[in-house]
């Protein structure tokens, strides 16, 4: 069963076809690798002994995502990453993440809705629910105004979906609400890999403690938080990974409740900044550097998830602790930087 896998050579994305591959589906990878790299590819083989098939492709060029699905007309499902995902890039460049981000889902769904079978699965954000009054976070939550130009970039994508779903009877679809995905496959083979200065805290805390970067900054000490530090909720990448294979299976044996559904992926509990740096110096045994700025546009105080909806109808559930976590994640910066 042939599945395509958009962003495939990305950090959930290639977590994602490996755990595809290890369930037996023929994977088909579209990345530009405007964010990821060719050696991933590799890396993703040396797991699987498997090679996925791989196509550099743009997605905002029309015909050449017309082109692709011509090709490529068994394809059974379809799970949609590429996406750029920076929260504070998105603020100081807007229109390149709405380019970006609802072109690439338009002209995709455009082509999928002409095949015979039509089953996606949409990467979306807890951003959609914006500073949530309620933690844990429900999917009942109400999607607010997002806090930034990316945020409001996946509650659009959802609601394209969603009006795409109402007069489609035979697109089935579910977007799947992540929190903070961190880690790197226990294998140490795949793994995050930002391009250029990272953004994202887990990356940024790894290659300062290697020596990478000279120091992390924390933005802000001054939230209602128990130590005045962010709270977010970081889900193992393998995990979540795990889940998508879950959300894909639910549709391809449908067992989906209507055609498009939404699910919160966290592990249910909230960690600060702070916790998340002790939790990585004890499993590294490494003092961080790190100091204290100011708040950074864009950042919610708090957001972690309720997981009982994913939990009870998914049946999945995270199994990998923050430390868990933290140490996957310096064993693969310890890998990239002895290359």
């Amino acid at each position: 069963m042939k599945i395509l896998v958009t962003g495939g050579l990305g950090f959930i994305g290639s977590h994602t076809v490996v755990e595809l591959q290890n369930k037996g589906y023929q994977v088909v990878i579209i990345d530009n690798l405007s964010n990821a790299s060719l050696d991933v590819l590799e890396g993703i083989v040396s797991i699987t002994n498997q090679a996925p098939i791989f196509e550099k492709l743009d997605l905002k060029d029309k015909s050449a995502v017309q082109n692709f699905f011509k090709a490529h007309q068994d394809i059974q499902g379809v799970i949609h990453f590429a996406a750029s995902k920076a929260v504070g890039e998105s603020v100081t460049n807007p229109l390149m993440y709405y380019e970006n981000n609802i072109n690439t889902l338009v002209y995709v769904l455009q082509e999928l809705i002409k095949l015979e079978v039509s089953n996606f699965i949409f990467s979306s954000s807890c951003t959609v629910y914006g500073q949530a009054d309620v933690m844990p976070i429900a999917e009942t939550a109400p999607v607010k105004l997002a806090e930034s130009p990316y945020g409001n970039t996946k509650q659009i994508g959802e609601e394209i979906i969603k009006d795409t779903c109402n007069i489609n009877a035979k697109l089935n679809s579910i977007a799947l609400r992540y929190f903070n995905p961190i880690g790197a496959h226990d294998s140490a083979k795949i793994g995050e890999l930002p391009i250029g200065v990272p953004q994202n805290l887990i990356p940024y805390i790894t290659q300062t403690a290697i020596g990478q970067r000279a120091q992390l900054s924390v933005f802000g000490d001054d939230y209602p938080t128990s130590d005045g530090t962010c709270v977010r909720d970081y889900i193992h990448v393998v995990d979540l990974a795990k889940a998508h294979v879950v959300a894909l299976q639910r549709l391809l044996n449908k067992n989906n409740q209507t055609n498009f559904e939404v699910f919160n992926l966290g592990t249910g509990t909230g960690s600060t900044v702070l916790e998340v740096i002790k939790a990585f110096e004890k499993v590294s045994d490494t003092k961080l550097n790190y100091k204290i700025v100011d708040r950074r546009q864009g950042d919610v105080i708090s957001a972690y998830a309720d997981t009982s909806k994913a939990n009870a109808e998914l049946g999945w559930k995270s199994e990998h602790t923050l430390e868990d976590a933290m140490l996957s994640a310096w064993k693969w910066q310890k890998v990239l930087h002895s290359n």
